[in-house]
């Protein structure tokens, strides 16, 4: 009896242990950013239409705004930038791919109307 309770004990510290390793594993991926320079054509077509269901779609892949809107940059060196510029933070960068593949269609079909977009990802630096 004893035995049994044991390697039940072993079986049980090994399944902790390993979803452990894998926890630490996935944080250990470096956060991933997204910058956007978006040349809005029509700024009131884009902020009613456009802007409310990106806002929520990246909201719902786990991204945050960190920096952006209209008119909020500056020159410091090269051409000027357009004339929105938003900076996204998403956990990974597997995540930046995934909310890409779903909400990519969106920016091109309904986006495409109201404004053009430069955006790319890099990834940060690891924790």
């Amino acid at each position: 009896m004893k035995a049994k309770f044991g390697i039940a004990l072993a079986v049980g510290g090994f399944v902790l242990g390993a979803a452990a390793i894998e926890s630490i594993h996935a944080q250990s991926k470096p956060p991933a950013y997204v910058i956007g320079q978006i040349t809005v054509r029509d700024q009131e077509g884009y902020t009613k239409e456009f802007l409310p269901k990106a806002r929520k779609g990246i909201e719902e892949a786990g991204g945050k705004y960190l920096a952006g809107g209209f008119n909020k940059t500056i020159t410091l060196s090269g051409a000027d930038p357009a004339n929105r510029v938003v900076l996204l933070q998403f956990e990974n960068m597997d995540s930046v791919k995934a909310w890409n593949a779903k909400e990519g269609p969106f920016e091109r079909s309904v986006g495409d109307k109201y404004a053009t977009f430069n955006t790319f990802a890099i990834e940060g630096m690891a924790p």
